[in-house]
């Protein structure tokens, strides 16, 4: 007698296991040649020469019949991995986020797959990462706001990367311009007694916007004030801020700047979610933004726009500065020859709420005391 509850050997009576679609059967269900298939479904640059028609009925079928592309197969034929490795300060919304969404939009149009890591600013946990990324076989780097000094073993692109490094493109954002127009803008309103938040030591972008801003302000003669000027510090272990530390921090060095002198009309801070925190802790303080203090960010991460007042701030094209860099790479990767020089990218200044023309004379004194 058999046991009782014995599991069935294989597959159910009557039962059948669907298979997977391959190349071959798409084709045939479309009575088009495999290559066309196969050049339409790897968005091979060949495909452009197939009608947009064709194209469509491919992609359709594709997704009606649940076609997956063997990835495997094409990597071990092409002997690449179809991956890269992307390494941002820390992952979260604003500044990083906006560069990965850009990034991703491309590397998924192109058939690739990206990791990605972040280092906290901490110097050997960047090192490592970078091996490891090489281990898991990466065809080449992406760095968002990553500085490096020396060469790395992979096609490498970064974005906001200061240093002329062999192997190594940068994509970076053009500070003269940017301090041009946010600088004019200001003193055609009037500002003269601007205030600045300097960004933080281990930023990528700090020194370059600071020397854009003295040259910038050499040219419209306009005076910078030490005891206005304050370097944002970010984490005491160097680590990279949350976003709603950063926002904190901005609250902080804005209260910062009230106990040294309210004789100011403006701020001009290094990033959006600075010039955010800041102005809380000016409407906290009784001031009027912009009323009494002018206030500009730099970035214009999505919140800068809903933000109450809405921010005047420089808009850096993030998403399509990741985009930039992943094409740029995959056409390192593909053997294209592409110039060593910097790709510099024109940033724009979006006026909002937050910044108008200065009163008469700047107030002497919060209209409320900063509690702790």
């Amino acid at each position: 007698m058999a046991p009782k509850n014995r599991p069935p050997k294989g597959p159910a009576r009557g039962a059948s296991r669907k298979k997977p679609v391959t190349l071959k059967t798409l084709a045939q269900h479309l009575q088009l040649s495999p290559t066309t298939v196969s050049l339409v479904i790897n968005r091979s640059p060949a495909a452009s020469s197939i009608p947009p028609e064709t194209h469509e009925r491919v992609l359709a079928a594709a997704r009606e019949l649940n076609y997956r592309p063997n990835y495997m197969a094409r990597s071990l034929r092409r002997q690449k991995s179809l991956s890269v490795g992307v390494i941002v300060p820390e992952i979260s919304e604003g500044y990083a986020g906006e560069l990965l969404s850009g990034v991703e939009d491309h590397l998924m149009q192109a058939g690739y797959f990206y990791l990605v890591a972040s280092h906290r600013s901490k110097e050997d946990v960047l090192e490592k990462y970078l091996d490891l990324l090489r281990d898991r076989l990466v065809e080449g780097y992406i760095l968002l706001a990553t500085p490096i000094s020396h060469s790395l073993p992979l096609p490498t692109v970064a974005v906001a990367g200061h240093e002329e490094i062999a192997g190594v493109t940068n994509v970076v954002i053009d500070h003269d311009h940017a301090m041009d127009q946010a600088l004019s803008h200001l003193v055609e309103l009037g500002h003269q007694r601007i205030a600045f938040f300097k960004g933080h030591p281990n930023s990528a972008d700090t020194e370059d916007r600071w020397r854009a801003i003295l040259e910038g302000a050499d040219r419209h003669g306009l005076e910078i004030d030490p005891n206005l000027t304050l370097q944002l510090s970010g984490d005491p272990a160097g680590e990279v801020f949350s976003p709603d530390e950063a926002y904190r921090e901005g609250y902080v060095f804005g209260r910062k700047l009230l106990e040294r002198s309210s004789d100011f009309t403006t701020l001009f801070a290094f990033n959006d979610i600075s010039a955010i925190g800041a102005t809380r802790a000016f409407l906290d303080a009784g001031f009027r933004v912009p009323e009494d203090i002018s206030v500009v960010g730099f970035d214009d991460i999505q919140s800068a726009a809903f933000h109450n007042p809405s921010l005047t701030t420089v808009r850096q094209p993030l998403r399509e500065m990741g985009r930039m860099a992943a094409e740029i790479l995959l056409r390192n990767l593909a053997g294209e020859t592409t110039s060593s020089e910097p790709v510099m990218v024109k940033p724009e200044l979006v006026v909002r709420d937050s910044t108008a023309p200065p009163r008469t004379k700047a107030a002497t004194k919060p209209h409320r005391p900063l509690s702790a």
